[in-house]
């Protein structure tokens, strides 16, 4: 399968991993359809058309369906049953088998540990009745809602089982997982490609470091053991092919303080600490999302130079619009607005990255650009 460039692409999702993709998709000489409920829209508003309606709308996925070559997601919160819809009229990667695990956290896990990949102890909360039955050894532990969490948002970090209840209870009583909070050296993710062929490629591998739940920096490359990165790579690799995933797959980990290494969790789509990738490779995780989508060869995901990525957030905006000469006057920064019409706290308007020779000038630059825009 080949689809040829001037074909018309979906996409369900217009944030900014959607607009990303539709740049990248445009580049290549793509045209792209976005369906995403929002009047406005990161990606709605440069994609060649917009679909204002609800996911499961049956007149817009047929109008998609009918109308794009091939459809892929820019959140996993998209409704499982608009893949299958889709996918009875053109190519949707991933599929809706793929993503209904990914956007449930009990099933991921339960796939996770069913399939033996190392996972951090962890029991799943249906009902109020359940917290009676749970190990005090689980604790100091973290409550993770079972859907729709993300950014740090429908979690909560708890100590002592006592504090379980209330707790639930400030999730509104629905459906959990309790994971046992473990001593952490550091967070890594690793970013893949998977084609219909099972042909993977991987991205340099970045560390993650996070502010109350959302990520803050990433760095690249890691400074992980050879041993590590090898581990890290096959156990995604083999979760995109137990999957029969095809597209680009992130995989988040926990790398402790005893060297084992265990997996937080899976997003089936770019990931937020893979937009280093825009500058620093060859070849971004957006372009190489067009290339699965399409049944093109992989790119080359060779790191340029070592780099920092930044998330800005609209705290920033509190005293009005960044400064953004401040990171532009670092010729080795590149800045990359999302254009959201309204900043608020603790949302992604956008992000930095600085290149450099080496990682400790990347960090020195990155930390002079936050000074600054902090004034």
């Amino acid at each position: 399968m080949y689809i040829k460039p001037g074909s018309m692409l979906g996409m369900l999702g217009g944030g900014q991993l959607g607009r990303m993709f539709a740049m990248a998709a445009q580049q290549m000489g793509y045209r792209v359809t976005v369906l995403d409920p929002a009047a406005e829209s990161p990606a709605g508003s440069i994609a060649e058309r917009h679909l204002q309606a609800d996911y499961l709308d049956a007149q817009a996925l047929h109008e998609l369906g009918t109308t794009c070559a091939a459809i892929t997601i820019e959140f996993e919160n998209v409704p499982a049953q608009a893949l299958r819809t889709l996918a009875q009229r053109c190519v949707v990667s991933p599929d809706a088998d793929s993503v209904s695990i990914a956007q449930n956290r009990i099933l991921e896990k339960e796939f996770l540990a069913g399939n033996n990949f190392p996972v951090g102890p962890f029991i799943v909360i249906h009902n109020a009745q359940d917290i009676h039955q749970i190990d005090p050894a689980l604790f100091p532990a973290i409550l993770k809602i079972n859907q729709f969490g993300y950014d740090g948002k429908g979690q909560i970090r708890i100590d002592k089982a006592e504090d379980l209840p209330e707790a639930f209870s400030n999730l509104g009583n629905r459906p959990c997982v309790l994971e046992k909070r473990l001593p952490l050296d550091r967070e890594i993710s690793v970013i893949l490609a998977r084609d219909r062929l099972n042909q993977i490629t991987f991205f340099p591998i970045p560390e993650n470091r996070h502010e109350q739940g959302i990520l803050d920096t990433s760095i690249i490359p890691a400074t992980l053991s050879d041993e590590i990165t090898a581990k890290a790579c096959e156990l995604a690799g083999q979760i995109a092919s137990k999957l029969n995933y095809i597209g680009i797959l992130c995989v988040e980990f926990f790398v402790l303080e005893d060297g084992r290494i265990l997996i937080n969790e899976i997003a089936p789509r770019p990931h937020n600490s893979g937009h280093y990738s825009l500058n620093a490779c060859i070849t971004s995780q957006f372009e190489q999302q067009v290339r699965m989508l399409c049944g093109l060869p992989h790119g080359s995901t060779r790191l340029i130079q070592p780099a920092v990525m930044t998330n800005i957030l609209g705290d920033l905006w509190k005293n009005g619009e960044p400064a953004w000469n401040e990171i532009l006057r670092h010729p080795q920064a590149k800045l990359h607005l999302y254009g959201k019409r309204a900043a608020k706290p603790s949302r992604k308007m956008g992000h930095f990255t600085v290149l450099a020779e080496t990682i400790e000038e990347a960090l020195q630059h990155t930390q002079r650009i936050r000074q600054d825009l902090q004034r």
